[in-house]
């Protein structure tokens, strides 16, 4: 036997043998850096050693090139979409016009009219009383009261002309949008005029003779 320590002899050792290297030392930890000295603090009164002042960051520049913004901010291109302005509304001056008329010739007249007609029945019972029977036939009948009658015409072709311009202007006022409301009023109250004069011309007509027959008899 051999020593396992000792080489072996050149005669045991086969060509083409390497012998297996060493193993390798374990690796070693580095040291820990030292730690920096703790400065001491500085006695009272002594001078503190001044710190150097930073100098300050410049400021950001646009790069050469770059796109700049106009002072005062973009203009509008010239021909560009703006809001039109609202159209301005219709006057309504035709649809209170036609109400105005209807109303005058619905109410206004038909007053005149009842007027004038009291006085025509008051005084013509005592025509007909005065009168002889051939006469009666004629218009000599109403001659007491011819200013009544006369009013009473003015009041009822008043009416007519009035409601007649109430119809037109109301049509014009609804198919134009002037005033439709208005217009729808009118058409209503000129259509009722004719109605609400008579009626209230004969009612008064009615009253008068009546006062005029107690009067003739009492």
């Amino acid at each position: 036997m051999t020593d396992p320590q000792l080489p072996p002899p050149s005669g045991s050792v086969p060509s083409g043998f390497v012998p297996p290297a060493p193993p390798a030392a374990p690796p070693v930890a580095p040291a820990p850096p030292a730690a920096a000295p703790a400065l001491a603090p500085a006695a009272y009164g002594a001078s503190v050693p001044s710190v150097p002042p930073v100098p300050p960051a410049p400021g950001y520049a646009a790069p050469p090139g770059a796109y700049q913004v106009p002072v005062g901010g973009y203009a509008a291109p010239t021909g560009a979409y703006t809001v039109p302005d609202p159209a301005p509304r219709p006057s309504k001056l035709t649809g209170t016009l036609s109400l105005v008329f209807a109303l005058v010739a619905a109410v206004v007249t038909p007053i005149v009219a009842a007027f004038a007609s009291y006085e025509i029945g008051r005084r013509v019972p005592e025509a007909i009383v005065r009168l002889n029977s051939d006469d009666l036939s004629s218009l000599a009948v109403l001659s007491p009261a011819r200013d009544q009658v006369l009013w009473a015409e003015i009041s009822f072709w008043a009416g007519t002309i009035l409601g007649i311009a109430a119809i037109v202007l109301g049509i014009m006022a609804i198919a134009r949008k002037r005033g439709r409301g208005q217009g729808i009023g009118a058409l209503i109250v000129a259509a009722v005029g004719p109605a609400i004069f008579f009626l209230i011309a004969g009612v008064a007509l009615g009253a008068g003779a009546a006062a005029g027959g107690i009067g003739l008899y009492s």
